[in-house]
């Protein structure tokens, strides 16, 4: 087992500075950084399709896998539609600037290689079922239907979203209807609901307290750091938004 356990985790880690590399490579021939987040879930469905073709398969396996790739595509899709045609995110566009002679290095490590490491973290469900496997028990026919809210509660709110900076007239307009009524960020809180119903489907197999470590990351790096912070620094001075703000919880919907 300690075997099987090192292999995996030279694998996985050989993984990471490969795709890292990878598109640290495209980001420089497109010269734009904003690539990162398309790669972010595309991620993910290459390495369930790697777990599945090297590691025996199982009911609770075969179900994450499917489970995580479809949120993957999706999002890589999304997110490369909605760039399609614009300038690179302002956020990368700040790093750009900010990071001057030191951009090329700084971006491959605190891009790049730094979002590959969290992928291996976050996936630690995925992961973990791979390499110990389990079956289908009550907790997952009860988690299942919590996933597919929160996939389908961000995918609505994304496309709320899509239609709104269609529609408005200026930048500094605020979407405040629909899902966004509720929450600041809908798309976050449908992100950490799914990603807690994988860690809760993997908790009764062994080891399967490691993928708790999943959507606590992945709720601290949204709340805290490359979310919530750094969307909402934009804003900063946008008398709507304060007023917003003030009135809607940030990512957890508040519905009465």
């Amino acid at each position: 087992m300690v075997t099987v356990v090192i292999e995996l985790l030279t694998n996985l880690l050989l993984f990471a500075f490969g795709y890292a590399t990878f598109w640290f490579v495209i980001s420089i021939i497109l010269k734009r950084n904003d690539i990162a987040d398309v790669a972010w879930g595309l991620g993910y469905v290459l390495l369930c399709i790697y777990l599945y073709k090297n590691y025996e398969q199982n009911e609770l396996s075969t179900l994450i896998y499917a489970l995580v790739c479809l949120w993957g595509i999706r999002l890589s899709v999304h997110i490369g539609m909605r760039n399609l045609g614009k300038a690179e995110d302002f956020r990368y566009l700040n790093w750009r600037k900010e990071w001057g002679k030191h951009f090329y290095w700084r971006s491959f490590l605190q891009v790049y290689l730094l979002q590959a490491i969290i992928l291996l973290i976050v996936s630690l469900p995925v992961t973990v079922v791979a390499l110990v496997g389990g079956e289908l028990g009550w907790r997952a026919y009860i988690m299942v239907p919590f996933w597919f809210f929160g996939f389908l509660y961000q995918a609505v709110a994304d496309y709320q979203l899509k239609i709104f900076r269609k529609k408005r007239l200026n930048k500094e307009e605020i979407l405040n209807t629909g899902l966004w009524k509720y929450s600041r960020h809908p798309n976050y809180f449908g992100e950490i609901l799914m990603w807690w119903s994988l860690a809760i489907m993997v908790l009764p197999i062994n080891y399967g307290w490691l993928g708790l470590l999943s959507p606590f990351l992945i709720a601290f790096l949204l709340l805290k750091v490359s979310g919530v912070p750094m969307l909402e620094k934009r804003y900063e001075g946008n008398a709507a938004f304060e007023t917003y703000k003030s009135k809607t919880p940030a990512v957890f919907p508040r519905f009465w």
